[in-house]
């Protein structure tokens, strides 16, 4: 696989425009009947709590759009305006139980680092490489499996993440700025949940927003994985490393049934989103589809997407992903 020429460059400006018409109207289409069908939500639990989880299905693909607002204001490309791009992203962050401050800076490093070996471990899935698994103790392989064990990473996965972004992820690239971002969005959740709690109570509102955030949750942790751990997805080191060449190659396009690329946002175009994250998400199918260069990469279709849930590991010497499988082709003592 050789390096990308630098002609993307002059492709993708012409689509880094952001519009406040077509932002407006995405807002409209998503978080208004958001809203409508959470309400409507209540109203249906009198009736039967089996149409409150039969709504609960358009609920979530309706969040999963809201965290797609919320993840292109991060970029600052949802709005031409990098002040409404910040109050936006922080309220679909809060709808969507995520610290948009914190979130936007760990996911500037994903972007950045996507595919070098030597940079993971911020907003992205845990890794290692065949070399890497084997040289852990068996307590270390233990824990890996168990984290990538589908149950946990797509069952459990959405819990850890509502519990765990409650709190600051302080570190050497996460800072003041983000633990505060973190307070803030607590302080909001905590305002909302405290009115829903007096209007409707406190175990309706779980009962309603659980299920809904759960779902969506999974659907997106799945939307995440798949579109980074496909078979011949793109590592290297870091002297190997090139940045559009990762975003093409390491990043699938997942080629989704048209109303869930609505539902999501288009975020099955990941290709030209890690090329140009500048690119709103209302204006990725054009990019993709007025230009050739775009479409000769990795492609998934809905279907085939789930194969790529056996891949555990990511393998130096063949530069695939392989699944613990593959282990046994090395020996009875791997």
């Amino acid at each position: 696989m050789t390096n990308v020429s630098n002609a993307w460059r002059g492709i993708v400006n012409k689509y880094s425009v952001p519009s406040t018409k077509a932002a407006i109207l995405q807002i409209c289409t998503s978080v208004i009947p958001f809203i409508a069908l959470i309400v409507a939500m209540y109203f249906a639990r009198s009736v039967s709590y089996w149409l409150v989880l039969l709504m609960t299905v358009p609920a979530a693909g309706l969040l999963i759009r809201i965290f797609i607002i919320m993840h292109d204001c991060g970029h600052n490309s949802f709005f031409p305006s990098r002040r409404w791009n910040d109050i936006v992203g922080f309220w679909t962050g809060v709808l969507a139980l995520t610290p948009y401050t914190q979130w936007r800076r760990e996911h500037a490093i994903h972007h950045a680092t996507s595919g070098n070996l030597e940079e993971r471990g911020y907003g992205d899935v845990a890794t290692f490489t065949v070399k890497e698994y084997l040289a852990l103790s068996w307590w270390g392989r233990f824990k890996y499996r168990v984290y990538r064990n589908p149950l946990v990473m797509f069952g459990i996965g959405p819990f850890w993440l509502a519990i765990g972004q409650r709190m600051p992820n302080l570190g050497s690239k996460i800072g003041r700025k983000e633990a505060v971002g973190v307070l803030y969005t607590n302080l909001a959740l905590a305002g909302l949940l405290t009115v829903a709690a007096l209007l409707g109570g406190f175990s309706d509102t779980l009962l309603i927003y659980g299920p809904v955030f759960f779902l969506s949750g999974s659907a997106g942790i799945w939307l995440f994985y798949v579109q980074h751990q496909f078979d011949d997805t793109y590592w290297k080191p870091e002297g190997q490393w090139d940045y559009a060449t990762a975003a093409l190659y390491g990043s699938s396009y997942l080629k989704l049934p048209k109303v869930l690329q609505w539902f999501t946002g288009n975020i099955g175009l990941h290709h030209i989103h890690h090329l140009s994250p500048k690119i709103p998400n209302y204006r990725l199918q054009r990019c993709h589809d007025e230009n050739p260069l775009f479409q000769q990469v990795p492609t998934l279709t809905f279907w085939g997407s789930f194969k790529t849930i056996r891949n555990k590991l990511w393998d130096e010497d063949s530069n695939r992903m392989v699944g613990f499988s593959y282990l046994r082709r090395l020996g009875p003592s791997k």
